[in-house]
């Protein structure tokens, strides 16, 4: 028998805060007067996680597979666009082992929304929620996001299929 096929991916994204917008991250609305700027909602952590699905699966980036040039995606629920993302990857027969993910923001304090963010994120994917974990940081007021003109998000997925 052949050991199963393991992959790593690591994804990023960073976004610029503008009054006005809705905040959204991990799928979940956070009440802030800022939200992020960007072609779709602009939910940092879905693209991070995007990215690290596609990474893992050898499939590219979030800007080949939805380019924001595109106005087919014009503000479009990030959501959905992770759901298109696992559906893709997991056609090549991919199972998600762990997902890792970070919000780095200033403000709002994130730590009322974990708990939320956690289970949307299982939801989103139709996995176990033992297989999430989201963590929040500041940027200790140093940089863009330490300013709070910005927020970023990292995400760390290991997917894995059996080895036929």
């Amino acid at each position: 028998m052949n050991p199963p096929d393991l992959r790593v991916g690591m994804g990023h994204d960073t976004h610029r805060l503008e009054m006005g917008r809705p905040l959204v991250l991990g799928g979940v609305s956070v009440e802030f007067d800022h939200g992020l700027a960007g072609h779709s909602d602009a939910d940092v952590l879905l693209h991070a996680i995007i990215d690290a699905l596609l990474g893992a699966a050898g499939m590219g980036d979030i800007g080949e597979e939805f380019p924001n040039t595109d106005a087919q995606f014009a503000g479009i629920d990030s959501a959905e666009l992770l759901k298109r993302t696992w559906e893709k990857v997991r056609a090549e027969r991919w199972q998600l082992m762990n997902l890792d993910c970070t919000i780095h923001a200033q403000q709002p304090k994130l730590a009322p929304y974990k708990p939320q963010i956690h289970r949307r994120l299982a939801e989103l994917l139709g996995i176990a929620e033992a297989v999430v974990n989201v963590k929040a940081k500041t940027g200790e007021h140093v940089g863009p996001i330490g300013r709070g003109e910005s927020m970023d998000a990292t995400a760390v997925v290991l997917l894995w299929r059996e080895n036929s």
